[in-house]
């Protein structure tokens, strides 16, 4: 059996221009995964990332903790594959047509527009995003140029593939990216429905490990939204 360790990205920076960096917390957690990787001595063999700079950079910093230890990282393979969806982009292109056709989102919207402070941002944004994420994986909501529920699954599903499809038993590979590939690959285990993936998503937090097993075509769960190297509950964030 081989072991896939897919590690959702570390914080992103949310409130700037630029959301698809690392915030400087965000750093620390990566580089907080590295080094418990290292202390309990875990080998990795293969490394890939999506293509977004915040899960680049993520397994970037997890990698530095075991060269300052003098062990082997793998260069990290990138697979376009493993790239978040675009429901962040349908919702700046689209959310005129999606608030007058579903008013309860128009109003979510307008509560994030409005909120003050970071806590109500979040806490309002989150709320009109699962609305939306919701519309989208029903087919109710959508944009040109930008892909439907169905073939994001199925590209995730693709890249899934081309991971455990690689030659040798009782490798251990490590994956990076986004809670969006990561609810797809947590559905293709569990063999569930789609609204049960998302809720199943919607609790994993940043830089956390997400294990799966596999053999012959195989893919099994074996742990969901470990974060035993954050242990600081300040380091426990959802965006």
């Amino acid at each position: 059996m081989s072991t896939l360790a897919l590690v959702r990205h570390g914080q992103a920076s949310f409130f700037s221009d630029n959301y698809d960096q690392l915030s400087p917390l965000g750093e620390q957690q990566a580089r907080l995964l590295g080094e418990y990787w290292v202390r309990r001595g875990v080998h990795v063999d293969e490394v890939f990332t999506g293509p977004r700079v915040r899960q680049i950079e993520t397994a970037a910093l997890a990698g530095e903790a075991f060269a300052r230890a003098g062990l082997p990282w793998p260069e990290p393979q990138f697979l376009p594959e493993l790239d978040e969806h675009q429901v962040d982009r349908l919702i700046k292109v689209a959310m005129p047509q999606i608030a007058a056709e579903y008013p309860e989102v128009g109003r979510l919207h307008a509560d994030y527009h409005a909120a003050d402070g970071p806590r109500d941002k979040h806490r309002t944004f989150q709320l009109m995003f699962e609305e939306v994420v919701k519309l989208w994986v029903d087919a109710k909501v959508s944009a040109p140029e930008i892909e439907t529920w169905s073939e994001f699954r199925e590209r995730v599903r693709s890249g899934l593939k081309k991971i455990v499809a690689g030659q040798g038993r009782g490798r251990r590979v490590a994956a990076f990216s986004s809670v969006g590939a990561i609810t797809v690959c947590l559905q293709a285990a569990l063999d569930c429905g789609d609204l049960k993936a998302l809720d199943l998503g919607w609790r994993v937090r940043n830089c956390t490990v997400t294990d799966f097993v596999f053999s012959g075509g195989r893919l099994t769960l074996e742990g969901f939204n470990a974060y035993p190297h954050l242990e600081d509950p300040a380091m426990w964030t959802y965006r």
